[in-house]
């Protein structure tokens, strides 16, 4: 089976059994002395990760180089580019109004989560339109969707999931470089960027996957819908 027929089949199991609203985003970074896949294309003007996002998950197709990417909050939490000077003092979170001081702001950006190596621009697609391998599956949806993707992650080893997210940056630091980083699914509510710039609605939230993880939920999704899914109250 090629790369593409697999992703086809996560996708299309992980839509028709947990009801996703929208498709799940392959997002692959592309690292120095790589080509950018076949399957999407450049984007007409700069956008943002976010934005590219929320397009996958609506159908579009993105090859998005360092010089495409409009938000280096962003893309610098993605290895493209350094950390604008405003942004790790803190004076350009600060300015939004959510922190109190510069000083508080650059607290929550100097303990963010960085991919730790140089990357040239990144892939997003619909999972099943990848003809590549991703390093993140990020899905867009209501909580109680969101939520089956907990039962998921802990049906093997059991324990608790833990997740960690700021007011800033949902699909970049907290869907994109935490789970590439830390190998764990993140969750994140939303963030002032994605509710200002997407289509992100006010009742959707989101879940970032390492890529890794996506065949042994996809194991389970069966026992799922005949068993706790059917009993359980759906949306």
């Amino acid at each position: 089976m090629s790369q593409l027929e697999t992703n086809r089949k996560y996708a299309e199991s992980l839509k028709s059994v947990i009801g996703l609203a929208r498709e799940p985003v392959a997002v692959r970074l592309i690292r120095e002395g790589e080509e950018f896949p076949s399957c999407c294309s450049y984007p007409e003007q700069q956008m943002s990760h976010c934005q590219a996002v929320f397009a996958a998950s609506r159908g579009s197709c993105l090859n998005m180089r360092a010089s495409d990417e409009n938000c280096h909050v962003g893309s610098s939490a993605l290895g493209m580019t350094p950390t604008p000077e405003k942004v790790a003092s803190g004076e350009f979170h600060a300015g939004v109004g959510m922190h109190d001081s510069a000083q508080v702001a650059s607290k929550m950006i100097s303990e963010r989560v960085v991919v730790p190596y140089k990357t040239i621009g990144e892939a997003v697609c619909p999972l099943k339109d990848a003809d590549f391998v991703p390093d993140v599956v990020i899905f867009i949806d209501i909580p109680e969707r969101c939520y089956w993707f907990v039962p998921l992650e802990t049906a093997v080893q059991g324990g608790r999931a833990q997740f960690s997210t700021s007011p800033f940056q949902c699909a970049c630091e907290d869907l994109t470089a935490q789970p590439m980083v830390t190998g764990k699914p993140n969750i994140s509510i939303g963030c002032f960027g994605c509710r200002k710039k997407t289509d992100m609605a006010a009742s959707e939230m989101g879940i970032g996957i390492p890529y890794d993880r996506i065949a042994g939920y996809v194991d389970h999704l069966s026992r799922y819908a005949e068993g706790p899914m059917a009993k359980a109250k759906r949306s």
